[in-house]
């Protein structure tokens, strides 16, 4: 799955999970449908996979398939970004430009799906998905349940910033590192006249 799809972060609006629960990923709500039903990849223009899926899910509501597409699910993963000392909660696509339908396969499911508006294509041997095996269905769902948020900054090194917490409140420098595994930044201050490495926390600073 990770080789056919890349995985590029993507700022999208807060809460845009699909409102799936998890275990639906791997779990048929009917035992009888569980030899039928399958997850499929399906591809539309990045950015457009929010669209997609509410186009998608409204076609399944007024064409009466809901016995034959079950879910629609945009994989994400939550993201803090931190700017000038806020932050700011979203969620990012995991896959952008991808959706994921759970449904049986057949020409009537499959041409109501192809069809929606913004879809472009599908993962798959000719024009036809090919269904996702149960362990890349899980690693999905691993993606989603274990990953920590991750933090995206909007400084770099050499950004002259303002520190707007702790001892050095308002003091000026010079970002010198970023620790994104720790979620710390150093500063260069000048202190007494001299160059002093300050360690920060993110919300700690804004760009000057």
């Amino acid at each position: 799955m990770d080789d056919l799809i890349p995985n590029q972060p993507e700022e999208v609006e807060n809460k845009t999970v699909a409102e799936t629960s998890d275990d639906s990923l791997s779990k048929p709500t009917k035992a009888s449908e569980s030899d039928a039903r399958n997850w499929y990849v399906i591809h539309c223009y990045s950015g457009y996979e929010n669209k997609v899926r509410k186009n998608l899910e409204q076609r399944i509501e007024t064409m009466s398939m809901k016995d034959k597409i079950f879910d629609v699910v945009i994989p994400t993963q939550e993201e803090i970004e931190v700017r000038d000392g806020k932050r700011r909660t979203v969620e990012r696509h995991v896959f952008p430009g991808y959706v994921l339908v759970n449904m049986i396969l057949e020409e009537e499911s499959w041409f109501v799906v192809r069809n929606t508006p913004g879809v472009t294509g599908c993962v798959g041997m000719g024009d036809e998905p090919t269904p996702l095996r149960p362990e890349e269905v899980q690693s999905i769902l691993r993606r989603m349940e274990d990953e920590a948020p991750t933090y995206r900054v909007t400084y770099k090194p050499g950004d002259r910033v303002r520190i707007v917490d702790g001892p050095f409140n308002d003091f000026r420098g010079t970002v010198d590192d970023i620790d994104m595994e720790r979620s710390k930044i150093r500063v260069m201050v000048n202190f007494f006249g001299r160059e002093t490495p300050v360690e920060l926390d993110f919300l700690q600073v804004e760009k000057s």
